[in-house]
Formats: C-alpha cells, structure tokens, sequence
C-alpha cells in the first residue's frame, strides 16, 4: 500500500509531508510517495534524522494513502483533517473576542 511521511513542525505545530525535494511541505500534493516498505523504511529514516539530527520536525509517521488520478489521498478521516490543517490555530481565532 502507498504511503507518505508526514509529521509536525517543531516551529509551530503545523501539519507537514516529506517532499520530494527532501524538504517538508505543507500542501500534501507536494508528498514523496513510497510504493513499497523498502521506500517507506528509507523515508522513515529521512524523516527520524529530520527529527533528531536537524530538529525539524516531530512526531513523523508514515501514512497509508490511495493514489486516485495522480492525486494524493489520505484514506483515514484523522489523516483528512490533518491534510486539510484543521488541527492547530491560527492568529485570527486567537483574536475572536470571547
């Protein structure tokens, strides 16, 4: 089953995918995806050394995904929610008056 490597950036929470340029982006249409466990065990290892060595990132997991029409899908709601950054908040929320 496919998969992607996502986790949190350690600067502000936010939600973020292992790319293909090595780099973690926000958007999950930007995700390196791994077809077999041997890329996703090379993608872990990328992103535990994004976690311990370059203090990126934490708490980095591979997730399954579907592949439909070239796009990248998350297959869990947990991990729908996460795509679409509806798990930290913003300064706008923080400026609503109670």
């Amino acid at each position: 089953m496919p998969s992607v490597i996502t986790a949190n950036r350690l600067t502000d929470g936010v939600v973020v995918y292992l790319a293909s340029d090595g780099e973690w982006s926000e958007q999950i249409a930007n995700a390196r995806v791994a077809d077999t466990d041997e890329e996703t065990k090379a993608l872990e290892a990328e992103a535990e050394n994004a976690e311990r060595e370059r203090r990126i990132v934490v708490g980095a997991y591979p997730m399954p995904i579907a592949v439909r029409d070239g796009a990248v899908d998350p297959l869990s709601v947990r991990e729908r929610i996460r795509a679409a950054h509806r798990t930290t908040l913003t300064k706008d929320w923080y400026d609503v008056p109670l």
